[in-house]
């Protein structure tokens, strides 16, 4: 999608929004304008950028810490059948367990600790980039590996120049899909038990006075940074991982 295009789908979107702001009322539905004062407002109390920065920070911790686990423990259940028939039961149960149960266990379990946060986001995470590199350590060229057994390529040269280039596109995948249900994750962990970062802030506006426009600029400016990480940095690996194939 070019800058245009997206330029114009956001003013038809506000300008939607401020059509159904007209009519809905200030309360329930405040217009454009009133959230970007809220967000300027808590701009200029620092309180958005502390939020907003310790929020990314449990994202960035969690996110890489269940992909760094799910990539290894994927790639060993796509090659090691045994341990594939093992694991893959328990994998099923934490894919179709809710984020709030393994959330809520997490906070019973350890704590309402920094710690538990992080679990909770990693248990949630983990299982789906696991099933991503299982199928893409399943679909490894057998062309590739013949010839990495004919000229005897060491474990690290086989790693280097035969796994990695095949996974590739499997581990932006599970990227791109997992970094949008992690933030989404840490932000419910935050606003059930964390005191401080997004997920907080905009339980404490609904709580303390049912404050839509707090709520919705918490939400739009948490959003626009994790668009912008998708459109500036994931989107980009996957360009250059699919022009190199």
């Amino acid at each position: 999608m070019t800058l245009l295009a997206r330029l114009v789908s956001v003013l038809v979107l506000l300008g939607a929004w401020q059509a159904a702001a007209a009519q809905a009322g200030s309360r329930l539905l405040p217009a454009p304008l009133a959230v970007a004062e809220f967000i300027a407002q808590e701009a200029a109390r620092g309180d958005l950028f502390h939020n907003v920065g310790v929020t990314l920070l449990r994202v960035a911790i969690s996110f890489a810490l269940a992909m760094s686990l799910g990539v290894l423990l994927g790639v060993a259940l796509g090659r090691i059948r045994a341990l594939d028939a093992v694991l893959d039961t328990p994998l099923l149960v934490l894919l179709n367990t809710p984020a709030l149960v393994i959330t809520v266990l997490a906070y019973i379990w350890v704590g309402l600790t920094e710690s538990a946060a992080i679990l909770a986001v990693v248990l949630n995470k983990l299982p789906n980039v696991a099933v991503i590199l299982r199928e893409g350590a399943r679909e490894l060229d057998p062309g590739l590996q013949e010839m990495a057994r004919t000229y005897r390529f060491d474990r690290r040269t086989w790693i280097a120049h035969v796994l990695v280039p095949q996974l590739q596109p499997y581990v932006v995948a599970a990227a791109r899909s997992g970094l949008s249900l992690a933030w989404k994750i840490v932000l419910v962990i935050e606003l059930l038990g964390r005191p401080d970062g997004v997920g907080f802030a905009i339980n404490f506006y609904f709580v303390q006075s049912t404050n839509v426009a707090a709520i919705l600029g918490y939400s739009i400016v948490f959003m626009s940074v994790m668009i912008a990480v998708d459109i500036l940095v994931l989107q980009r690996i996957q360009a250059h991982v699919r022009r190199r194939r």
